[in-house]
């Protein structure tokens, strides 16, 4: 078997030689029936971004001058309670003031440099209140216990009830009316390494745009269905790829992951040929999260679909109670205007809108349950291939500039 070594590629990399692709080129060469070769390609750059619930970060900051206060018991930054101690930042932790703004919103706000209530309760019974910004933290470590899961499950609601659930932005109407899902498909790190031929303990990594490692297996990591932990210095990040996400459950945080695979071995080649198409997705009933109803492929999911929508402002009314701006789980609608910054391609908005002032295409699927055939929409993506492309192009810049060694 013809085989190289992580030396001999990064020596190509070094004379200018090395044939790097993302997996958003490397996969439409593919599709077009014109994939390279094995000795033709030397690194291909994967990525994926979703809700990624087991994000947690690890702050230390300056509340107050020494001598304010011996120890916290309580630790509240825009009202989302730390915890005691050791400031742990959840990423599905709640504010006490509103259930839908959590840790992921927060991250973001911390790294875009806004001003952070801080409160602190001490052990002595002392309340000190004060400000930070990100220039007023000492460390902050960004540690992922399950991130860039190789395997969903896709959800619908074929009950007469809706149903609240973390897969859904809001209560997921019932009789079949929509199908939420997550996963980027043909992109994912995972996906394109089976079984961990190249992504293993130690292995560097791309975390929200911020150079980290891979601590290995997720918490809820098994060979059917891999997951990584992973961490990275929070401060480096970028807030274009991790923030909150609300769901009719509760806030949830997203991140961005990139990997490089580099093509040592021809299984590593042959494992890299993966199409969305060939990729299963099950599709389960919101109900109970392991009823499976029927089954579908990530192709269905994205091919020919709209990552983004298109605000035809003329359109727009300016509801008093804007129904967009209300349920986005990214917040990224308001006053009429949209932030492609905070967009995270959802569909949400291309449904409900009452002025269907948002145009995008999403996709439905066709799907086998209870003995009848059904074309049920897609309504809700909780992955954004988007950011994955974007953050995936963006590692292979830094490998071909050399500020990213493998």
């Amino acid at each position: 078997m013809t085989t190289r070594t992580i030396s001999q590629i990064n020596h190509r990399i070094e004379d200018g030689e090395a044939n790097i692709y993302t997996a958003e080129e490397f996969k439409k060469l593919i599709k077009d029936g014109d994939a390279p070769g094995f000795d033709e390609v030397d690194v291909v750059t994967c990525g994926t971004c979703g809700v990624m619930s087991g994000t947690a970060a690890i702050l230390n900051f300056i509340v107050s001058e020494p001598g304010v206060f011996i120890r916290a018991n309580e630790v509240y930054l825009n009202g989302v309670w730390l915890g005691s101690v050791d400031v742990i930042l959840h990423g599905t932790a709640h504010s006490i003031y509103d259930e839908s703004y959590g840790g992921g919103f927060l991250l973001k706000e911390i790294l875009e440099g806004n001003p952070i209530d801080v409160r602190v309760e001490s052990a002595e019974g002392k309340t000190i209140e004060n400000t930070i910004t990100k220039d007023d933290i000492t460390r902050a470590q960004i540690i992922g216990a399950r991130m860039a899961f190789k395997n969903y499950t896709a959800f619908t609601n074929p009950g007469s009830d809706e149903v609240k659930s973390i897969f859904a932005a809001i209560p997921l109407e019932g009789n079949l009316s929509g199908l939420t899902f997550s996963g980027c498909g043909d992109l994912n790190p995972l996906q394109n390494d089976i079984p961990h031929n190249v992504i293993r303990q130690g292995s560097k990594v791309l975390l929200n745009g911020a150079v980290g490692y891979v601590l290995g297996d997720g918490t809820r990591s098994s060979a059917e269905k891999p997951n990584l932990m992973l961490s990275a210095d929070l401060t480096q990040m970028d807030p274009y790829y991790l923030g909150g996400f609300k769901t009719s459950q509760g806030g949830e945080v997203y991140d961005t992951v990139a990997i490089p695979i580099p093509v040592l071995t021809e299984e590593i080649y042959n494992n890299l040929l993966v199409t969305d198409d060939m990729i299963d997705l099950p599709v389960a009933d919101i109900r109970g999260r392991h009823l499976p109803l029927d089954n579908t492929n990530y192709a269905r999911m994205w091919a020919g679909h709209d990552l983004r929508p298109r605000y035809k402002r003329e359109l727009c009314s300016g509801c008093d109670d804007c129904t967009v701006e209300r349920i986005c789980p990214t917040n990224a609608f308001s006053d009429k205007k949209i932030n492609l910054a905070y967009c995270f391609g959802c569909a949400m908005c291309s449904h409900y809108c009452r002025n269907d002032a948002f145009d995008m295409n999403a996709g439905s699927v066709d799907l086998h349950i209870n003995d009848e055939d059904v074309t049920v929409p897609i309504i809700l993506r909780q992955s954004d291939r988007l950011r994955a492309n974007k953050l995936s192009l963006k590692l292979k810049q830094m490998i071909e500039k050399r500020e990213f060694i493998l």
